[in-house]
Parts: C-alpha cells; structure tokens; sequence
C-alpha cells in the first residue's frame, strides 16, 4: 500500500490497523478450528472489534478520508464477517440452551478460572511464590514490568510480584504472551502510570496498559493515565485478552479510563474512577456479536472530589456509541448521582430502536426507573 499521501498522524493510524489484522487472521484461524460455537462467535465479535478499531484510528484525527485509501478486501471485511457471525449465531443458540441454567460463578469468580489460580488469587499470609520478582530498588529479576513481561512471554503460567512502587512506563502484552499473573503489594502500592493521550496518538495506542496475550490475570494493582481532563481520550487499561481477571484492582483516569476491547473478562472489587465514558468500548455494531457489558453487585457513586458539588453535574449509566451497544445494571446501588432518566441519547434518535440497556433489582436513590 502506497503511504506516502500520509502524514504522520494516518501512519500512526495505519499501524494500528497492521497490528490488529495480525490480531484478526488470529481470531479468524482459531475460529475455524474450534468445536465450540460460543468460542468462535466471541472471536469473530473480536475480530469485527479490531476491523473497528482500525477505521477509528483514522476517524480519531478527523482522516476519514483516507479509508477510501484502504484495499478493497479491507473495506469488504466487515461484511464477511456479519456474514460468519449470522450463520453461526442458530449454532451458537442451540448450544446455549443445551448448557442451561449452569452455573457461571464458582466462589465468586468465573467457572473458567482453575482451581489453582482461584487459590493463588484469594491467598492471604503466606509469602508468595513468584517465578518473576518486579522491583525498582533492584532487589528483584527486572526493575520495570516490561522486561518482566518480556521474559515471561514463553506462553507457560507465569506469576510475576509486582513489588511497592510507582512504574512509570507502557506496558504492551503481545498474543504469544499468555497466561501471565501480576500480583501487586495492593491498590496505591503497586502503580503503573503513564499520560499518553489522544492528542498525539489514537485512543487505541494511549493505554498505559494492554493486554492481548490470553489468560491474562492482575491482583492488587493500581493501573492509571494522568494525561487529566483537557487531553481528552487517555486509557488506563485495554484489555483484549480472552479469560482476563481483574481481582482488588483500581484503574484511574479522566476520559477512557478502561477501555473495555473485546473477548471475555471479569472484574471483582475493583475500583473505576474518570469522567467522560470512564469504561467504555461497548460498541457492537453488528446485532450477531455475543458481546455485552454487565455491572453486577457493584457500587456506583461520586468520588471524594465530585461528592460535595456533585448536584452541579449530571451524570448516567451510559450512552450509545454504536448501534447495537449493549449493557446491563444489575442489583447494584446507584447512589443519587445518577439522573432519572438513567442513560443518555448518544446523537439524536441514534441507536434508540436497536440497543439494549436494561436495569434490574438495583437499589439506592438513583435506582428508580420511573424517568425512563
């Protein structure tokens, strides 16, 4: 492809997008070797994500133009894969209602979780047994995670300390990167920061962390992006890993805080602190992905700093980004922040018809749905 009608803004674009197609023909392999048609549909969702994600990028610095630009295969692609996810989605259903009312928790963490993590996970006391120490005094293997991580990329269960201290870099978890485990000293002890934003980059890139290597696990673990309110888009947190686990974790920012990507992931008690769009990402822009965002016996309320003028601010449980965006409050306290009417029109009559927002036996004083 001939770039040289790009500036240096479409080429920060167009590297996104050769990243996330290498991450799609992943998707779409294992996809098609799979026996399972839940896994395939979760995969094809990711890779109708990535394609997404790529016109964004452009979109980001008001380049719409140069999509035209795009080879046709590339412009096609979504439809191919609507195309897959339709024909897969009857299979997907069958299967479904085969499983029934099985249990999706076990002791208050995913089925898909081994025993053996779930342990390491909820250990208190004993010193832990870590295959990579983390510490910027040097009494550990690495003094930042991305030599950690780098080492820790052979694919194998690998548990990585994470020591006390402030880690002020970018962390990028590659695909061959798979099953690591970050064990922080606790939230506000162990912190990894940065303040990459949208004005220099695309959202996609302004992660402080990211993850798309599967398996991936983080305890006790502050993840944070400082870049403040006036640089607009500036994630904390992307996770694109399949079967990722977020336990006693916080993540810190403005706008974009946690970017939500793709596959399958679970958070538990953690703590989510921003302003604008703060999680994000739930974006579906074909009705087939089996993709969604649950807030399940949580807590929404103001922060400290918002709590004593937080009656000069409206807030909501979310808006629509795409047309298909789908998202669900369920037994959880909604403080008196959140307005009556719950969620905000995105554009207009937008995406009205066909989201699905929804809100069940939540309580607290922003819980009644009566304003709808």
């Amino acid at each position: 492809m001939d770039l040289t009608s790009f500036n240096e803004r479409a080429k920060l674009a167009w590297n996104d997008c050769l990243e996330l197609y290498q991450d799609t023909i992943s998707h779409l392999n294992r996809s098609k070797s799979t026996n399972s048609p839940l896994d395939a549909q979760t995969w094809l969702s990711a890779a109708i994500a990535n394609h997404q994600t790529c016109q964004n990028g452009f979109i980001d610095f008001n380049l719409a133009s140069h999509l035209q630009t795009l080879p046709l295969m590339l412009t096609n692609f979504s439809k191919l894969i609507s195309n897959s996810l339709a024909i897969n989605k009857p299979t997907v259903n069958v299967t479904a209602n085969q499983v029934g009312n099985r249990r999706l928790l076990a002791n208050g963490f995913p089925t898909w979780l081994s025993g053996v993590d779930r342990k390491l996970l909820q250990k208190t006391g004993a010193p832990l047994k870590a295959d990579i120490v983390v510490a910027q005094d040097g009494s550990g293997n690495f003094k930042t995670l991305s030599e950690a991580v780098a080492a820790a990329g052979s694919g194998k269960r690998t548990v990585v300390h994470v020591k006390a201290g402030v880690y002020n870099e970018n962390v990028d978890i590659q695909r061959s990167a798979r099953n690591i485990i970050l064990i922080g000293d606790g939230i506000g002890a162990t912190v990894v920061t940065s303040n990459k934003n949208a004005q220099t980059t695309t959202t996609f890139r302004t992660a402080t962390f990211a993850i798309v290597g599967d398996g991936f696990i983080a305890r006790d673990i502050t993840f944070e992006n400082t870049a403040g309110p006036q640089k607009h888009q500036a994630v904390a947190l992307r996770p694109g890993s399949d079967f990722s686990i977020f336990y006693r974790c916080s993540f810190k920012g403005y706008q974009d805080t946690l970017y939500v990507y793709s596959q399958r992931q679970f958070y538990r008690d953690c703590d989510i602190y921003g302003t604008v769009d703060f999680i994000f990402a739930q974006a579906r822009t074909d009705p087939n992905e089996n993709t969604g965002i649950i807030v399940h016996n949580s807590r929404v309320t103001a922060a400290s700093d918002l709590r004593a003028v937080q009656g000069s601010f409206k807030n909501y449980l979310g808006r629509p980004w795409q047309k298909y965006s789908r998202t669900v409050f369920m037994k959880t306290g909604l403080d008196g922040l959140i307005e009556a009417e719950g969620w905000l029109p995105w554009s207009g009559n937008f995406a009205l018809s066909s989201l699905y927002y929804a809100e069940h036996m939540n309580t607290g004083t922003g819980a009644s749905t009566g304003g709808e």
